[in-house]
């Protein structure tokens, strides 16, 4: 299993497009709060969909504490916008086609191609940039414990 980048370590600042092909860059987000950074590796798969659909269920627990919640895979944007029009999600969802930003935060699976299943929380640091402030990589079979993501964003 990848080892996720290290809590306390500067949040590595990225452009990507979103489902809708709208550019989403992380440094623009960090400075209206915190930041979950929900990787997964393919969509329209049973565990994905479950995230991401938890997600939206719950988008009123994640805005209550003032944070942005986004999905990244390495699926192209138009597959993105499709698996959001099929299955009713209303989170962002960023294609990371180059793999660039799985690699840069340690959650990258080399076999499949893909990024691996984990969960990035980034907080605003005193100098304005993000600070991550909590990481974990999963088994692609493992969905992501909410309540205690949930429980890391301040």
């Amino acid at each position: 299993m990848p080892t996720p980048i290290a809590t306390g370590t500067t949040a590595p600042d990225f452009t990507l497009p979103d489902q809708n092909r709208d550019e989403w860059t992380l440094s623009e987000h960090v400075k209206k709060g915190d930041v979950v950074l929900c990787f997964f590796p393919f969509a329209f798969t049973g565990v994905c969909g479950t995230e991401m659909a938890c997600i939206t269920k719950d988008m009123g627990d994640w805005t209550a504490k003032g944070a942005t919640v986004v999905g990244i895979s390495c699926d192209s944007f138009a597959a993105l916008k499709a698996w959001a029009d099929a299955e009713g999600i209303k989170s962002t969802l960023l294609a990371d086609l180059h793999r660039t930003v799985c690699k840069d935060y340690g959650l990258y699976w080399a076999d499949m191609n893909v990024a691996n299943r984990g969960t990035v929380v980034i907080g605003q640091s005193d100098d304005g940039k993000g600070t991550v402030t909590f990481s974990e990589a999963r088994e692609p079979g493992d969905a992501m414990d909410w309540d205690a993501v949930l429980a890391r964003v301040s």
